[in-house]
């Protein structure tokens, strides 16, 4: 089956690792668009990736027509950062959610498979253990607490997914990523504290040998995905349009890799001693603990547990997640390693 595949935000985290795996292990042509091509560079030439530079919210007649084009849409255009939710809360809702529900009107119009990011966020402070995809109550918390923007932009915008499926026979998956680790996860030489996703801000302290803040102690646990896993897990949905994947939500997490952010600072740690370049510097990096107030600001509010069900991938998918949390983290320090420009740094930082 060839397929026509439309991926808004290719040169993001999972974007990237999303057309690297379709051009290597499958036969379908891939049409991209982003704000830029760094995470792409380093392809090989291809005549089944066709990427343009550009703005969804600017080139709207450029994804409009390619909507129209293609098989199937991934809009992975999205502000997803705790820290922007809490300063730039009426950005997130512009993007993740008034953007992105042009797109998905796009597909209702032209009558395209959507395969659209939820997110784990969802959930809020759902009281459940485990994180039902349809069955998990969503609880935020008051309107003052902004960082609640963005699940209650990506609520909405399932929940008009759903109408549009039910109304208009929209073809869909949505689909749930629990914090997705792994290579080009962001730009670890750019310390942006309380900015970056929290694996990528343990690393680029580590390299800096600037302490790891702790928000209230980093009692929170968190599951962590290696990006391999999900991106298996996504290819497979896009290859069943049909019963087992039409019309449904899927978590795609690693329940075995429930860890709280300390023990994850402490394996960040722990790990990048064992690369040779790293390893002075993450002896010299310490934990510190600071309140949510001093790191986030007033607006912020936060989760002590999220832990996905897995059932319905597992079964009706035939996917189970293999990595483990060290490996995990391993392998995203050894992609960093390797390149040029962040060794050259950590061994300057090293020799002074």
């Amino acid at each position: 089956m060839s397929l026509k595949i439309m991926i808004l935000g290719a040169n993001g985290f999972i974007g990237s690792a999303l057309t690297s795996a379709i051009l290597r292990d499958r036969d379908w042509e891939v049409y991209g668009i982003d704000l830029s091509d760094n995470k792409l560079g380093s392809l090989p030439k291809n005549d089944r990736f066709h990427f343009v530079e550009g703005d969804i919210t600017i080139n709207k007649e450029w994804v409009e027509y390619h909507v129209k084009k293609c098989d199937v849409v991934v809009p992975l255009v999205a502000i997803a950062n705790p820290a922007q939710y809490v300063t730039h809360p009426l950005r997130v809702f512009e993007l993740d959610f008034e953007a992105n529900l042009s797109i998905v009107r796009h597909c209702v119009k032209y009558g395209k498979r959507l395969i659209f990011p939820s997110t784990s966020e969802i959930y809020g402070m759902s009281p459940d253990a485990v994180l039902d995809e349809e069955t998990s109550p969503l609880v935020y918390g008051p309107i003052e607490k902004q960082r609640w923007i963005y699940a209650a932009s990506k609520q909405l915008l399932d929940r008009v997914i759903y109408a549009y499926g039910v109304r208009d026979n929209l073809d869909y998956t949505l689909f749930r990523p629990f914090n997705f680790i792994g290579p080009n996860l962001d730009n670890v030489e750019e310390p942006k504290e309380g900015s970056s996703r929290v694996f990528t801000q343990f690393l680029s302290n580590v390299l800096y040998r600037r302490p790891i803040k702790l928000v209230d102690g980093g009692r929170q646990k968190r599951s962590f995905t290696y990006i391999d896993d999900a991106i298996e897990c996504l290819l497979t949905i896009l290859e069943n349009a049909n019963s087992r994947a039409s019309r449904r939500i899927f978590n795609i997490g690693n329940p075995a890799n429930c860890v709280s952010i300390r023990d994850l600072a402490e394996r960040t740690i722990r790990i990048a001693q064992e690369f040779p370049v790293l390893r002075e510097s993450a002896l010299a990096t310490h934990i510190v603990e600071v309140t949510a107030g001093e790191y986030y600001g007033k607006y912020y509010q936060d989760i002590q547990m999220r832990v996905p069900a897995i059932a319905a991938a597992e079964r009706d998918l035939g996917w189970r997640p293999s990595t483990d949390m060290d490996t995990a983290i391993r392998r995203t320090i050894e992609f960093y390693v390797k390149q040029e420009n962040f060794s050259a740094r950590a061994a300057a930082l090293a020799g002074g």
